[in-house]
């Protein structure tokens, strides 16, 4: 496991068996501005080392997602904001996402909302949160 640098792009940890998390990561477009984009689903045996990286700064994928990018740690609404900021406008999607979460101020308040929703529709699909 790297860090995330300018030469290495951004790093994003996510939740796989969030239907949320996992269409926002496929949808979103990174490459034309970071280049390389790594997705790391945090119940892939594999990302250990990443979780680690991430509980060792007290963060909580069952809060929020996680981008690294510039050797910095970005959580739940601060990585959308971070992510609006970062995307391309091409694609409805991704015009969307940059025009409510370029505000950090859009971004802190209506990312606890998107998180109720993922622990809802999570517990309604009978799936556990991450350990």
């Amino acid at each position: 496991m790297n860090d995330a640098s300018p030469e290495a792009g951004i790093t994003i940890i996510y939740d796989g068996d969030c239907p949320f998390c996992s269409r926002y990561v496929e949808m979103v477009r990174l490459r034309e501005s970071v280049g390389d984009v790594r997705l790391v689903d945090a119940r892939d045996p594999d990302a250990a080392a990443w979780l680690t990286a991430v509980r060792l700064r007290g963060l909580d994928l069952n809060d929020g997602m996680v981008a690294i990018y510039l050797d910095q740690y970005y959580h739940g609404g601060e990585c959308l904001h971070l992510l609006a900021g970062l995307t391309s406008d091409s694609g409805l999607f991704n015009r969307i996402n940059s025009f409510v979460f370029r505000s950090r101020t859009v971004s802190r308040y209506l990312y606890p909302v998107l998180r109720a929703g993922r622990n809802a529709t999570l517990a309604a699909l009978g799936r556990e949160k991450l350990p």
